[in-house]
């Protein structure tokens, strides 16, 4: 009766989700209208996934015109939240301006991903994810020290790569 008991409370607790902590991500700056042909690819960085803030982006000078904003990118197990800790002005226009993130797995890690409205002051409208890779699209946004974006994410459970 006691095992009874304890098998249905295991099946009635929900499965545990995946995390993002101790994964390895690369982080990018992309802008372009033809991914084939990007105005703006920068330089990625790799890092593992931990405490902390794991991307503080600086410019990287001037590439056709255009450059990184200075974006502070810290990865929680199952969040992600971006601000702009210096500087003002507005996101070149083009159909993809914004951040790539591309984490080492060779499943779908994202079943889901969602705004947090409260904690986010950017009009983001478009966030998608592939496989392993989360595309935040910033263009046209106004960026500044008031901005954030904070995003919630469903977390598959796959194996680290």
């Amino acid at each position: 009766m006691i095992r009874a008991a304890v098998l249905l409370a295991l099946l009635a607790a929900p499965a545990a989700g995946g995390t993002l902590e101790g994964r390895l991500v690369t982080f990018t700056v992309e802008t372009w209208d033809d991914p084939a042909a990007p105005y703006l690819a920068a330089r990625g960085r790799t890092v593992t996934v931990g405490q902390g803030v794991e991307f503080g982006l600086e410019p990287e000078g001037l590439t056709g015109g255009l450059d990184v904003v200075p974006v502070t990118v810290e990865i929680g197990p199952t969040r992600i939240e971006l601000s702009y800790p210096r500087g003002a002005g507005r996101f070149y226009e083009a159909t993809f301006n914004g951040y790539v993130l591309r984490f080492e797995t060779d499943c779908a890690l994202f079943q889901g991903v969602a705004i947090d409205r409260a904690a986010t002051t950017m009009q983001v409208t478009e966030v998608r994810a592939e496989a392993g890779a989360l595309f935040i699209n910033v263009s046209g946004l106004d960026y500044g020290p008031e901005a954030r974006l904070a995003l919630d994410l469903e977390v598959a459970d796959c194996p680290m790569s």
